[in-house]
């Protein structure tokens, strides 16, 4: 029996390289798996993938910034593939600027998707986890949020404000069988680590500087980080909740 046969999976930011890759590992292990992304060409692409190797996936359009675009994509989700097990909050945006070189309009946007879109999803996910006394939650935060980043101050901001959420909300509903949990990527090799690159301005450099940094020896890639989360979803884990854990080849450690 497959860790999570015939459960109903949310991931934000699906169409991503870490969401992509998370929503491929839960396909593999029996879920129905529901691929949210603001770009739905992104989302079908993935969707079609899983669906071509025998899973069971459907792709959904969700503006997690937009409280209507939420709601509606978790209506849709519950007629569709059924009750939601188990949501994965991955989506996520930075601007890679020093803090002094950014501007209000950039830290909105970056309020909005990175901790206020949690939050809405949490908002319409949670009563239905509550009334059927189950649910997983794992939510995607950041080494910057344990360490901090130059060039990232309010996006490290608001995955700590994600980190201290998720703590509060695993005391919340630990009554009602919903265990919450973080997974904090280190340095990872998708096109949000590829912006970051670009804007240090010298790409090759920052690459040689964090690959020497990692004790494991290379950056991240995406599938390094399904693991981590579907075990905080599965019932492996059932007695851990309000945790964090760092996936970063050992860059941060933290006894």
């Amino acid at each position: 029996m497959q860790r999570f046969q015939d459960m109903t999976v949310v991931v934000t930011g699906g169409g991503g390289g870490i969401g992509g890759a998370t929503c491929r590992r839960f396909a593999a292990e029996g879920a129905r798996v529901a691929v949210y992304d603001l770009n739905p060409d992104a989302a079908e692409k993935v969707a079609a993938a899983i669906r071509d190797e025998g899973g069971r996936a459907q792709a959904f359009r969700c503006d997690i910034t937009d409280r209507a675009s939420v709601d509606a994509a978790v209506a849709q989700t519950e007629t569709a593939l059924g009750p939601i097990a188990v949501l994965v909050n991955n989506a996520g945006w930075d601007v890679f600027k020093p803090f002094t070189k950014t501007e209000p309009a950039q830290w909105d946007k970056l309020i909005a998707i990175n901790l206020t879109g949690a939050l809405h999803m949490h908002h319409a996910v949670l009563p239905g986890m509550a009334a059927r006394k189950k649910g997983r939650i794992v939510n995607i935060s950041s080494d910057a949020a344990r360490v901090g980043s130059s060039g990232e101050a309010v996006y490290a901001a608001c995955k700590g404000g994600l980190v201290s959420f998720s703590k509060t909300i695993a005391r919340e509903h630990a009554r009602h069988g919903i265990t919450v949990n973080v997974v904090c990527p280190g340095p990872t090799d998708t096109a949000l680590f590829a912006d970051y690159k670009e804007g240090a301005g010298n790409p090759e450099k920052l690459m040689e500087a964090f690959t020497r940094s990692i004790p494991l020896g290379r950056i991240g890639q995406p599938g390094d980080l399904p693991g981590a989360v579907l075990f905080f979803a599965s019932d492996d884990a059932a007695y851990v909740t309000g945790q964090v854990l760092s996936v970063s080849g050992g860059l941060t450690m933290n006894g």
